[in-house]
């Protein structure tokens, strides 16, 4: 095998594809980065039984042939080469790189026992990348961190024709998010569970392109897993779906909100995170609303305190409420408009946060971050 690749493109391809190498592999063989060189095209891949990743670039393939190294010193090797072609040749049981004066030698590892790649899921439609991309990052906030409960580490995927929601929630709080796909068949409905951190991988990783096509495959027998497939711009990915059955979630948002306030977002984003220099780990950020004014405190007792307010539009009575700070910029942080607005039902009731274009227009509701009152839980 000999090929010869820009330095650039071979160091993006190689970080991109050795990010979903296991930090503690279950076998030594894991931590390798496949490469096949073949007919002007270098294919890398990488793959720890749950996730795989693949990408593809132009290559002056000179000897085609296959090998495998390991994935992040081929990673750290490749950023830091001279902005110079690449040469990769395999010598017996070496893998030696040439970039300029450069020279690396890397042990081969057995491709042999390297596991067999996932096939790609067939194709179910396609997503906008920018739009996927930020409806990952606004309901993954939500997802929990506890392995010790790990259905609440997943984003929930739920596709019925051309809308798809994402759902996520660590018991103390909820996020969704609604959005329109191209699908390949306009009646297809499925749920799908993934990790939350894999989500955000793709979110970060695929938006090179104006579209991420999606595949999801069923169970090929009993008690195999299903795979969901992420692919653009010659990069695709797969991963093992969670088995079990995700909380009826839905039913916690509320049918109506008598009460109701709008801030700027902007303005209180802010003033939360101040507010939050203040708020002792596991204390709150206290909201009082009133007609024309939002009041924020923290800090209690013989510790330091802060208070702040600001202006704000409310309809119906006067409330007052508390939030983890964290969770309260968590939610603000993800939003996209310029106003915020609460719907309540009772000081010690889940709050639902959407966003709004202006003071007096009406709300956005593809998004929707709900919110328990702290020393509550869900």
């Amino acid at each position: 095998m000999k090929f010869t690749v820009a330095r650039d493109v071979l160091a993006e391809a190689v970080s991109w594809t050795a990010r979903a190498l296991p930090i503690r592999p279950a076998s030594p063989i894991l931590a390798g980065v496949r490469i096949h060189a073949e007919q002007e095209e270098l294919t890398l891949s990488s793959f720890d039984y749950e996730v795989s990743a693949n990408s593809q670039i132009p290559a002056t393939v000179e000897t085609p042939g296959e090998v495998l190294v390991s994935g992040r010193l081929l990673a750290d090797i490749s950023k830091s080469l001279p902005n110079k072609p690449v040469t990769v040749e395999l010598d017996g049981q070496k893998v030696n790189l040439v970039c300029g004066t450069s020279r690396f030698s890397l042990a081969v590892m057995p491709l042999d026992e390297y596991p067999l790649l996932p096939t790609q899921p067939q194709n179910a439609g396609a997503v906008d990348s920018q739009v996927l991309s930020q409806a990952i990052a606004q309901v993954s906030i939500a997802a929990s961190r506890d392995d010790t409960l790990p259905l609440l580490t997943g984003v929930r995927i739920e596709i019925e024709g051309s809308h798809m929601t994402l759902l996520a929630t660590d018991r103390y709080r909820l996020a969704m998010r609604e959005l329109d796909w191209e699908p390949t068949d306009p009646a297809a409905e499925e749920i799908a569970l993934v990790k939350a951190r894999i989500l955000q991988d793709v979110a970060k990783s695929m938006t090179l392109g104006a579209k991420v096509e999606l595949g999801l495959a069923g169970e090929a027998q009993p008690g195999a897993s299903s795979l969901i497939g992420f692919s653009a711009q010659g990069r695709r990915t797969t991963s093992t779906l969670m088995d079990g059955d995700y909380p009826p979630v839905r039913r916690l948002f509320p049918d109506s909100t008598p009460i109701q306030a709008v801030v700027d977002r902007h303005a209180l984003l802010e003033a939360v995170k101040r507010m939050s220099l203040v708020a002792e780990r596991k204390t709150s950020v206290r909201l009082a609303f009133s007609e024309g004014q939002l009041v924020l405190e923290a800090g209690q007792g013989d510790n330091a305190q802060a208070s702040e307010a600001l202006e704000a539009t409310l309809t119906g009575e006067d409330i007052a409420t508390a939030f983890n700070p964290q969770f309260l910029i968590d939610g603000l942080s993800v939003m996209d408009t310029d106003y915020v607005r609460f719907g309540f039902t009772h000081p010690t009731k889940p709050a639902v946060m959407t966003g709004q274009k202006k003071a007096d227009e009406g709300e956005i509701t593809q998004f929707r971050y709900l919110l328990m009152p702290i020393r509550f839980g869900i």
